[in-house]
């Protein structure tokens, strides 16, 4: 959400010198592994939309067993892994599950969580920047980055809490 209003910003990437094909291509490279068709296709998909996943979320989006490009779950699992080592995605825990992001092109934000419907609304607002550096500089702390969840209820969720009609309420 932008400073001071109730809408949501919508984050754009920001330009890098190297795609993230290219910058997990040569993470593998720094440690002698090869780049199989297999973690290609995922790094493909993974990067062919801005959301928030889960693995059982990116399972649904593969072939099926049998069909080409399947991925096999433990697969999925080892590629997340280092997809967030290679500093391509940041992952973060909700409700007991991870949950993936992209990191490697995209602004530093924050996140409101919905705990009822589970939504996760990303914004930016730059007096927590402020409060960073206020924070980090009072304790001596070179501050190089944060990671913010706010959880809660959404306006949608509320109103519609609100709406229900008890059997009590129609009499």
């Amino acid at each position: 959400m932008a400073a001071g209003t109730d809408k949501p910003v919508q984050l754009e990437p920001i330009e890098m010198a190297r795609t993230a094909e290219q910058r997990f291509e040569d993470y593998l490279q720094s440690r002698g592994m090869r780049n199989t068709e297999q973690r290609k296709n995922l790094i493909k998909l993974v990067f062919s939309s801005h959301e928030h996943f889960d693995a059982d979320q990116l399972m649904e989006k593969l072939p099926a067993k049998g069909d080409a490009g399947y991925v096999s779950r433990p697969t999925v699992y080892r590629a997340l892994s280092e997809f967030v080592d290679a500093g391509l995605l940041r992952k973060f825990e909700l409700d007991g599950r991870s949950v993936y992001e992209h990191d490697y092109g995209y602004p530093q934000h924050d996140h409101l969580y919905c705990s009822k419907c589970h939504s996760l609304i990303e914004f930016q607002d730059d007096r927590l920047k402020e409060i960073r550096k206020k924070v980090a500089e009072d304790h001596h702390f070179q501050d190089r980055s944060h990671r913010l969840i706010i959880t809660g209820i959404c306006q949608p969720c509320r109103q519609s809490r609100r709406r229900k009609r008890r059997p009590v309420d129609l009499i």
